[in-house]
C-alpha cells in the first residue's frame, strides 16, 4: 500500500502528469523535455526523480545520455493506467504532443544526416534492391496474431521489426550498438500504438537481459555483419524462453561480392549447414526455412528453444 500511495502522490502534479503523458509516446531525455513543456532543466529533473524512485518512469543511461519512458510489462500497468485517464482534449496535453512531434522530427532528421555524411546507407534492404515487403509478410505469417508473447529484436536498426510485430506481441524491444539508429527508432516508435515498444543500447554479444526472458528473438540482416555469427547466435537463444521462437533474417550463400562489398558484409551469406550448425550448437531446434526470392536471395531461418538431447535427435 505504501509504494501505491507513493506512485499516486508523485503523479499528482500537473507537470509531472505532462511528463507520464509524453513517457507514453516513447523515450525522451531531459533536454527534450524542456523543449517541449518550456521549463528549465533543473526543475525537470526533480519532477524526474521523484517519478523515477516511485517506480512510474524508468531511467537508462547509454553514454551521455539518458532516456527516461513507461517502465514496460506489468511495471508499466499504473502509470499507462492514470494516462490513459487524462483527457484527450486537453489543450495542454495536445500543445505539448504537437510540440513532441517537431523534437521527434528533428531527432530523425539529425541521425539520418549524421549517416548520410558518413556514407552510410542505414536501409540495407533498399541499398540492395531486397524485396523487403515480401520479407515481412513472410515474417507475419511466421508469427500468428494470437502469439501476444515478448519479442526481442537484436540489430534493430530503425526499428521497423518492432513497428511491424508490435500488434502481435505484449512487449517489444529492440536493441542495438548504434545510437543514431536507435535515435531512429525512437523517432519511429512515437507513434500510437506502439508505447509497448522500446529500445535501448547494447552489444549482441552481451545482451544485459535475463535468461530465457523472451517468447521471440529475431536476427534480420545481422549475421552476415558479425565477426562471430555463431557467438550471436549463441547470445540470442539464452534469452529465450523454453518453446520460444528465434528468426535469423539473413543472405543465403552467394558469390556476389561487386554487390556486398561496398556495404562491408563480413559474410557473403549462410548455407543451410552453417545455420543448421549455429543452432544445434545453441540448442535450439531447426524449422523448415523460408525463401524470399531477390538479387540477393534471403532466408528465413526459424528455431524453436527445447531441450539439448531433442535438439541433437533433431539435427540427426
Amino acid at each position: 500500500m505504501d509504494q501505491l500511495l507513493a506512485s499516486l502522490r508523485a503523479a499528482a502534479e500537473p507537470t509531472r502528469l505532462r511528463l507520464l503523458a509524453l513517457a507514453a509516446r516513447g523515450a525522451f531525455c531531459v533536454m527534450e523535455f524542456t523543449e517541449i513543456l518550456g521549463q528549465s532543466q533543473p526543475r525537470l529533473s526533480r519532477h524526474l526523480k521523484l517519478l523515477c524512485d516511485c517506480g512510474l518512469l524508468d531511467r537508462v543511461r547509454e553514454g551521455a545520455n539518458v532516456w527516461f519512458a513507461l517502465p514496460t510489462g506489468d511495471d508499466g500497468a499504473l502509470p499507462r493506467e492514470l494516462v490513459a485517464r487524462l483527457p484527450a482534449d486537453d489543450p495542454v496535453l495536445e500543445a505539448d504532443r504537437r510540440q513532441a512531434a517537431r523534437v521527434l522530427a528533428e531527432r530523425a532528421r539529425i541521425a539520418s544526416e549524421s549517416f548520410r555524411r558518413n556514407g552510410a546507407d542505414w536501409d540495407e534492404m533498399r541499398a540492395l534492391e531486397l524485396p523487403a515487403q515480401a520479407v515481412e509478410d513472410a515474417l507475419l505469417a511466421l508469427i500468428p496474431f494470437e502469439s501476444r508473447g515478448r519479442l526481442l529484436d537484436i540489430g534493430t536498426g530503425t526499428g521497423r521489426v518492432l513497428e511491424l510485430l508490435a500488434p502481435r506481441v505484449r512487449q517489444a524491444l529492440g536493441v542495438d550498438a548504434s545510437k543514431a539508429m536507435l535515435a531512429l527508432a525512437r523517432a519511429r516508435l512515437s507513434n500510437p500504438g506502439l508505447a509497448h515498444c522500446a529500445v535501448r543500447l547494447a552489444d549482441m554479444y552481451r545482451l544485459p537481459l535475463t535468461d530465457r526472458s523472451f517468447d521471440i528473438v529475431v536476427l534480420q540482416m545481422v549475421l552476415h555483419h558479425a565477426e562471430d555469427p555463431a557467438g550471436a547466435v549463441h547470445e540470442a537463444t539464452r534469452v529465450l524462453n523454453d518453446d520460444g521462437m528465434l528468426l535469423v533474417i539473413d543472405l543465403a550463400e552467394h558469390d556476389r561480392t561487386d554487390m556486398t562489398d561496398r556495404l562491408a558484409h563480413r559474410w557473403p551469406g549462410f548455407s543451410d549447414d552453417a545455420v543448421n550448425r549455429m543452432f544445434t550448437a545453441s540448442q535450439v531446434a531447426w524449422r523448415d526455412p523460408v525463401t524470399i526470392p531477390g538479387p540477393l536471395p534471403i532466408r528465413i531461418w526459424p528455431a524453436i528453444r527445447t531441450t539439448a538431447d531433442v535438439t541433437r535427435e533433431l539435427a540427426l
